[in-house]
């Protein structure tokens, strides 16, 4: 069990960039799959980036691929996703999300399979 604090989101223009973070508390962040999820209004929570325990494997969903990047540190206990050329579809309320007891090779795009989640951070992109 990790408790998860999301941060870095905001009002941005189209085309811009910007960075969220994930600070994790607990001894067993390095065990953790890690994840960010995202969910507009009215549309349910869509999978948008995973990375592994050791952070050597990465999945991204289609609609960000090439734009986002997921790192982590773990020796900080953080999770980074940083986001460039943002689209207003892109708007979302963006969370953190965590695994401890599921393999990286369990499907990592629902969200049934996470078990920690953090807050949220809004993320607004202007046209």
């Amino acid at each position: 069990q990790v408790q998860l604090v999301e941060s870095g989101g905001g009002l941005v223009q189209a085309g811009d960039s910007l960075r969220l973070s994930c600070a994790a508390s607990g001894r067993t962040f390095s065990t953790y799959t890690m994840a960010w999820f995202r969910q507009a209004p009215g549309k349910e929570r869509e999978f948008v980036a995973a990375i592994s325990r050791s952070g050597d494997s990465i999945h991204y969903a289609d609609s960000v691929k090439g734009r986002f990047t997921i790192s982590r540190d773990n020796a900080k206990n953080t999770v980074t996703l940083q986001m460039s050329s943002l689209k207003p579809e892109d708007t979302a309320v963006y969370y953190c999300a965590g695994r401890g007891e599921v393999r990286w090779y369990e499907d990592k795009t629902k969200e049934r399979t996470y078990d920690n989640w953090g807050q949220g951070t809004q993320v607004t992109v202007s046209s």
